[in-house]
Order: structure tokens, then sequence, then C-alpha cells
């Protein structure tokens, strides 16, 4: 699709059509980047994003276990801060 650039205060910016925007699954906030010349608007990722599913997937599985059991009696005895 072709358009054109246009002044926006002192910035320039390009409208999006909405289709595209629903197509993109873009919103509010996105990320901006430039590969090789070119300018990708994608949609902004959050850090921990679907962190909560894989925890409790990894629960049902029984893969959430330690990978290192045993402790020492340096783990076991209660602390005394001072």
């Amino acid at each position: 699709m072709k358009t054109k650039i246009v002044r926006i205060g002192n910035s320039r910016g390009v409208r999006i059509p909405k289709p595209l925007l629903e197509q993109a699954g873009l919103e509010d906030e996105v990320m901006l980047r430039v590969i090789e010349g070119a300018i990708v608007i994608e949609a902004e990722s959050l850090p921990r994003a679907g962190w909560d599913e894989a925890a409790a997937l990894a629960h049902q599985r029984g893969d959430d276990e330690l990978l290192d059991p045993t402790s020492t009696s340096f783990e076991d005895s209660d602390w005394e801060w001072k």
C-alpha cells in the first residue's frame, strides 16, 4: 500500500488504515525500530508476558520441582539476625 509521509507538528508520520492496524494487532503503544533501512512497527511486548501460564502448565506436568532438592544443615537452621 502506498501512502505519504505527512507533517505532524515538528515531526513527520504516516496514517495507518484501521484494517491494517487490526490485522497486525496494533493498539495504543507500539515499538519502533530500524532494520536495514526499514522502519518496523511492532506491538509492544511485555517483559514477562505468558510466564504465569507457563508456570501453571509446568506445575500441572510436575516440572516445577527443584533441580537440586538436597539441603544442608545451614539451610535447615533458623538464622539469627544481629
